[in-house]
């Protein structure tokens, strides 16, 4: 069973900046589904017209078996939501604002008092339950926004970039609560990041979307068996020119140059073999290396291969269109 169901989604904003170009999509129920991609990919478009915060100027989508333009109502009933900003109030309390929330729901008397207790134990907020949402650490506050997410018990849960801006503790102790939550409740997860290992360890399948189109789909494991051999990385010790770029195209059998600065990376069958020639050609131009490496193929690397450039490269130019 499908869970959501996108068809050819396009959105173009007043600025004429095209935020979906065709995106397309399908994830099964009861999977953790992550949409990635850098920042400006067309991803929060996405779920805002899948959570009927937004309409596509043309294409179709389905949640939960639902038509999200002509049904919104019932799929908002049939949804939670997590955005990039707490949806709570921080002037009342946890169990206040999940009271709230379970009112809004059709929840009342004991029904309400035993789902709100029943959420505060499973998010670990029972002995904060009295206290004031602004007095909790920014995880206790994302586990209350996720509470109030799951109130009416939805098919389906958004989670839009959920541990944007958290320290690396806070973020894994956050991949750990994702983990359990899509193990208990048995719900489907479409989750939105920018973080490649986020999406590697908690996605059971996977879209890359770059400039608001799904250039590849899978598991991880499966996109990154598609590339053959290693990636290697030279560190130079300065930024260069053209110069580092041209030196790599000669040593044989390197494919798909990244240069990002002081960073090259390519494609090679072997790379314990391309390291040596590689120095060599680039200390022959003056060009010092700081440092070298070999690595299995990650995310980068796939999106590399279907986008025509890494990740961060992606990430940076979003930002410099943005400013």
């Amino acid at each position: 069973m499908k869970a959501i169901e996108a068809s050819n989604l396009r959105k173009t904003y007043k600025d004429s900046l095209r935020a979906l170009d065709g995106l397309s999509l399908e994830v099964e129920a009861g999977t953790i589904f992550g949409l990635l991609g850098p920042n400006g990919a067309g991803k929060s478009t996405t779920v805002k017209i899948l959570t009927t915060l937004s309409r596509a100027d043309s294409g179709e989508a389905r949640v939960a078996g639902i038509d999200v333009l002509r049904e919104a109502e019932q799929v908002r009933r049939s949804i939670g939501v997590v955005g990039q900003r707490p949806g709570l109030d921080p002037e009342a309390s946890g169990r206040e604002n999940l009271e709230l929330q379970a009112e809004l729901y059709g929840l009342h008397g004991a029904a309400r008092r035993e789902r709100v207790t029943e959420l505060l134990e499973r998010l670990g907020l029972s002995e904060a339950g009295g206290r004031l949402a602004k007095t909790y650490s920014g995880g206790m506050q994302w586990r209350l926004d996720v509470a109030l997410g799951l109130v009416h018990r939805p098919q389906v849960l958004f989670l839009d970039e959920p541990t944007t801006g958290l320290d690396p503790e806070a973020r894994a102790e956050l991949w750990r609560e994702i983990e359990r939550l899509a193990r208990e409740e048995a719900m489907t997860i479409l989750l939105t990041t920018h973080y490649l290992e986020e999406a590697d360890r908690l996605a059971s399948r996977l879209a890359i979307v770059d400039r608001g189109r799904v250039v590849a789909e899978g598991t991880p494991d499966e996109l990154k068996s598609e590339l053959r051999g290693d990636t290697v990385q030279v560190e130079l010790v300065e930024s260069s020119n053209g110069d580092a770029a041209a030196t790599v195209h000669e040593v044989p059998g390197l494919t798909e140059l990244a240069v990002d600065g002081r960073l090259l990376r390519a494609r090679v069958e072997n790379g314990a073999a391309a390291i040596p020639p590689l120095i060599t050609a680039l200390e022959q131009r003056g060009l010092r290396v700081a440092s070298a490496t070999i690595a299995r193929p990650s995310l980068d690397d796939v999106y590399l291969r279907h986008a025509g450039r890494s990740f961060q490269q992606a990430d940076t130019e979003t930002k410099e269109v943005a400013a």
